[in-house]
């Protein structure tokens, strides 16, 4: 069955221009048809604004578009009624066309169109009615354009404050930050910090809060998302080069984009490791402990911190940084908690195995991994894992024996009430039965 826009479609591209034959090409309305397929130009507008990435600019665009076309439409208008009542009959209608000057039709169109626009934007300058028609025209006029300021004004606060509603959705409210600094009395040097930061997110359109801005699209879209958008600097990390496609996309969903300002300390020496850091953009410095001799720049693509969040046997610094990074202006890094990638590699047994084995190879070559202690440490998470073994077959075992029991014991249970059941009928036979009474010699009772 056809639907009803189709209809309309089809309706619309009848090939009515064959009317010119008969009525002459000055009659443009055998081409009316042509405006059943307005809804499609709505449909248009509405896919359009969903695709582009300045939405705000285009309804602006629209609203103009529509101002235009009404002004269009009623200076067609007005120069239909200008011919009805007469060219030139009155200084409200349009002047004699027999005059060269305005017999032109550009000059036409141009004086109506300017005509119409000082009506229906009110602001006024143009002659008094004087015809009856004219005065319902003006009436019209100035109610369409009251209505119109009113769209206007009503679409203009509507895109101002969908402008403002998504800068609270991506950047973090800075008003209540300016008041919760200003009643608590944060010293100037703090404040300038906040301002930076603030201003930096803003000119640079960096995001702090992507998962919650992601979370209502569903999981398979949000995980295409995430890899399209974070996979390539994931993909730089070396540990991460040779594992399969499903644990990176895992690990994506996992990524938590972090910003530091300048000069500040991204990690110190000896603080416990519970994250890695990848540099997405920006530098940072490995610094000496006086914070200022530096040994390494680290730039865009460079990782750091994979070892501590491992649990290598064996490495001797443990889960503690051995280096001071600092950054070198605005970082922008992404941040990977040992909680979530050990959540992750649960479910990759395989992978967690070849990442650790990457990690003793870099641990090697650092002469930060103890082999003996390594081996100490395996064998007896080895011994560990056999009596953990053995003492699930004792469980196993230990519980098939409870289940055997508590058979037993509910067919014990069973037969005993059964039993129970039945001396319970025969009591109450033996107490239903009637007595004899005794007799004396003569036979009565």
């Amino acid at each position: 069955m056809l639907s009803s826009k189709f209809r309309w479609d089809v309706l619309s591209v009848l090939p009515t221009d064959f009317l010119y034959l008969k009525f002459g090409i000055h009659t443009p309305l055998v081409r009316i048809n042509r405006f059943l397929r307005f809804q499609r130009l709505f449909e248009a507008f509405d896919r359009t604004e969903t695709r582009i990435p300045y939405p705000n600019a285009f309804r602006i665009c629209k609203l103009m578009a529509y101002i235009f076309v009404v002004i269009h439409w009623n200076s067609c208008i007005y120069f239909a009624l200008s011919s009805y009542v007469g060219f030139g009959k009155d200084e409200w209608v349009y002047p004699n066309i027999t005059d060269p000057e305005f017999g032109r039709l550009g000059r036409q169109y141009l004086y109506s169109f300017y005509f119409s626009t000082l009506i229906l934007t009110t602001v006024g300058d143009i002659p008094a009615p004087m015809q009856e028609e004219e005065y319902i025209f003006m009436v019209v006029d100035f109610l369409i354009a009251v209505l119109g300021f009113a769209t206007i004004m009503g679409s203009m606060s509507s895109v101002i404050s969908n402008m403002n509603s998504a800068d609270e959705a991506f950047y973090p409210n800075y008003d209540l930050v300016k008041l919760y600094l200003k009643m608590y009395k944060v010293n100037r040097t703090v404040k300038k910090k906040v301002i930076a930061w603030h201003q930096h997110l803003q000119i640079n359109k960096k995001l702090t809060n992507e998962n919650k801005i992601l979370q209502n699209l569903p999981e398979k879209l949000r995980v295409e998302v995430a890899v399209s958008v974070h996979m390539p600097t994931l993909s730089k990390v070396q540990i991460f080069q040779h594992c399969e496609k499903s644990l990176l996309e895992e690990l994506v969903l996992k990524l938590k984009p972090q910003v530091y300002s300048p000069g500040e300390y991204v990690c110190k020496k000896g603080d416990i490791g519970r994250e890695m850091y990848i540099i997405k953009e920006g530098k940072l410095a490995v610094v000496a402990d006086d914070g200022v001799t530096q040994f390494a720049v680290l730039g865009e693509g460079n990782y750091f911190g994979e070892i501590s969040i491992l649990n290598i046997k064996g490495n001797t610094s443990g889960n503690r940084r051995t280096a001071n990074i600092k950054s070198i202006g605005y970082s922008d890094l992404f941040c990977l908690s040992k909680e979530d990638l050990t959540d992750v590699l649960t479910q990759y047994p395989d992978a967690k195995a070849i990442l650790e084995e990457k990690g003793r190879e870099i641990l090697v070559k650092m002469n930060k991994l103890d082999e003996r202690l390594a081996a100490e440490l395996a064998g007896k998470q080895e011994e560990l894992e056999e009596k953990l073994k053995k003492m699930e077959r004792n469980l196993d075992s230990l519980q098939t024996k409870l289940a055997r029991l508590l058979a037993e014991l509910e067919s014990s249970a069973a037969k005993m009430f059964q039993r129970v059941k039945r001396l319970e009928w025969e009591i109450s036979l033996w107490e239903e039965e009637p007595r004899e009474q005794p007799k004396d010699d003569n036979g009565k009772e």
